[in-house]
């Protein structure tokens, strides 16, 4: 009498971690694709298709399609600052955003002037994380001394940071007092 084993998760797969990417790819396709969006790329790697410079002021909304299909308009968003610069650099943008589809999709661009986050709430924005600053010396010594009898590395290792961290922010809501 052999033990039945109960069935697998459907769609998980046993090869152990997984990128993100990879697990987040269905619903990023469906939510580009309800805007518009055939080409989730655009999306996910405007920064690298127009240029790291006109990406921090310019983001992309919504592709309308014409009656037939052809002659898509990519409406962006722009600060009201900048859409004069940006308008200038439309034929640039047209250019490496038909190249990201491979053929010419895109035959118009609208700018919308807002704020880049549109005119919702403010929303977190998807930029990398600062770099960290260097911690002083004396935040060193003390987170240091603090953690100077934990004999497990790992642990140490991750006290030593929570200990810079809050030692950091107290000391910089210090200064703006």
């Amino acid at each position: 009498m052999g033990q039945t084993q109960k069935p697998a998760v459907p769609g998980r797969r046993k090869r152990g971690f997984e990128r993100t990417a990879s697990l987040l790819s269905s619903q990023i396709r469906s939510a580009g694709e309800s805007r518009g969006f055939a080409v989730s790329r655009l999306l996910t790697h405007w920064d690298e298709v127009v240029g790291a410079e006109i990406a921090g002021s310019v983001r992309p909304v919504k592709v309308g399609y014409g009656h037939k299909g052809f002659g898509a308009t990519l409406t962006v968003l722009v600060p009201g600052a900048l859409a004069p610069m940006i308008e200038m650099q439309k034929k640039t943008i047209l250019d490496k955003v038909n190249a990201c589809y491979g053929y010419a999709a895109i035959s118009r661009i609208h700018l919308t002037q807002t704020a880049p986050t549109g005119f919702a709430e403010p929303q977190a924005a998807f930029e990398p994380a600062p770099a960290d600053r260097p911690k002083s010396p004396q935040i060193q010594k003390a987170v240091a001394d603090m953690s100077r009898g934990v004999t497990d590395e790992g642990l140490r290792a991750a006290l030593e940071k929570l200990g810079q961290n809050v030692l950091t922010k107290t000391e910089s809501q210090g200064r703006q007092r």
